[in-house]
């Protein structure tokens, strides 16, 4: 690898000296060797061009899911991660939604291998319980050894109070990250979108916000008795948003995240009566959009995900009831946040969040290794299915106005474009 970005606006807003300069920068064998106003081409250089052409470090999704094992059909992990990167995301969290589920560190060695050699990098989580069936602590130890960089039953709430004690006790030994989904699913009984005016107007059964919030309260009480580390993925309720503000300011080791769906789209949608809309933890109303966009700016919610959840076309066309739970969302991530706040506030989100999971964040430095995204902020489209390079097409985003194209990556020595 020999490449030469031209005249690339930086946006890093952690870097002082560089943010929002425009600058070259020379990458040589996966390496940033030299950053300068103007750097004349080496031979055999790949010089890099682009209209409006601006750079970050990589960007890192909490909260994405494929299908292999068990369902390749749905996305297999080579396609995901290719998807990724032409997403602009070089580093994701792999959800244990697969079929077997990894609960032990030879299904973690098997993740981490099937992602050798691509750009963009994979960390699995590990199942919480074995089997994912909230009974027994899997193999925690093992498979945090294996690679696994927190244990969660996915999508599944931790309904024995016990065992979450246990848990994060027992993860504090070798800085172990537990998850805890959060629903209480006796509350939220056979519901399926948010209680509410339009659940009732259409005659769906709704999940309360309730539901998750006493979830929430419950593993914040349990994290505040024993310590340890507790992520609580996808929340989507305002009063989960203050719940995990108190808890932060006692000092608790808390963090939490937010589908990017949520932030943007309501439970008014559902009267469409179209199942594409159809997710978990459901679409809430503006009053709770509101609360989550607030509580992602003043950062008492870490991370925003695109919560990518590829789902076969046969289990979205049935009956709403019936229908499965998820959207995709990692091509549609930065066009959708980009509608939503300024591009520094975007790449900074999309940026950060590595370190709870243990993980370097990469600089844009000489002499560091190349962890890059580029793009044009200010590309608008219509987000239509030609747009989607997952193998599942189930998007809640198209036809959509979506602000800001990818370019590429550049990372693990590698540079994957859309071009």
């Amino acid at each position: 690898m020999n490449i030469l970005l031209k005249s690339a606006k930086i946006i890093d807003t952690n870097n002082e000296a560089l943010h929002l300069k425009t600058r070259d920068i020379h990458i040589k064998n996966g390496i940033i060797v030299k950053i300068a106003a103007k750097i004349e081409p080496e031979s055999k250089t790949q010089v890099v061009k682009h209209k409006n052409l601006h750079v970050s470090i990589g960007w890192f999704d909490s909260s994405v899911s494929f299908g292999e094992p068990g369902y390749e059909e749905r996305e297999t992990i080579e396609n995901g991660l290719h998807t990724a990167a032409l997403s602009g995301f070089t580093d994701v969290i792999l959800n244990p939604s697969t079929h077997p589920c990894p609960d032990s560190s030879s299904d973690i060695v098997y993740l981490k291998s099937a992602s050798t050699g691509l750009a963009t990098n994979l960390y699995p989580l590990g199942t919480l319980t074995m089997k994912a069936d909230g009974n027994d602590l899997a193999e925690l130890y093992d498979m945090k050894n294996a690679g696994a960089v927190g244990f969660y039953d996915y999508k599944l709430p931790v309904t024995n109070a016990n065992l979450l004690k246990v848990a994060l006790q027992y993860v504090q030994n070798f800085d172990g990250l537990v998850y805890s989904f959060p629903l209480d699913t006796k509350i939220a009984g056979k519901g399926i979108v948010n209680e509410g005016e339009v659940s009732t107007k259409l005659g769906l059964k709704g999940i309360p916000t309730l539901a998750e919030e006493l979830q929430v309260a419950r593993d914040l009480f349990i994290l505040e008795y024993t310590g340890g580390k507790l992520h609580i993925p996808t929340i989507s309720t305002a009063n989960s948003v203050k719940l995990i503000a108190d808890a932060k300011k006692k000092g608790l080791n808390v963090s939490c995240s937010v589908a990017i769906h949520n932030l943007i789209y309501t439970d008014s949608v559902l009267e469409q009566f179209d199942s594409i809309y159809k997710v978990m933890p459901p679409l809430r109303t503006k009053k709770d959009a509101k609360a989550l966009l607030k509580g992602l700016k003043d950062g008492t919610i870490d991370f925003v995900t695109s919560n990518h959840t590829p789902m076969n076309i046969e289990e979205k066309r049935v009956e709403f009831d019936n229908a499965s739970n998820g959207t995709i969302g990692l091509e549609s991530a930065f066009g959708s946040m980009n509608q939503l706040l300024d591009i520094e506030t975007v790449i900074a989100i999309l940026s950060k969040g590595r370190e709870r999971y243990g993980l370097k964040s990469p600089e844009i430095k000489e002499g560091e290794v190349a962890c890059l995204t580029l793009f044009n902020p200010d590309d608008t489209y219509v987000f239509t299915e030609e747009h989607i390079k997952s193998t599942s097409k189930n998007s809640m985003f198209i036809s959509a106005e979506l602000k800001g194209k990818v370019y590429s990556i550049i990372n693990n020595g590698q540079h994957t474009t859309n071009d």
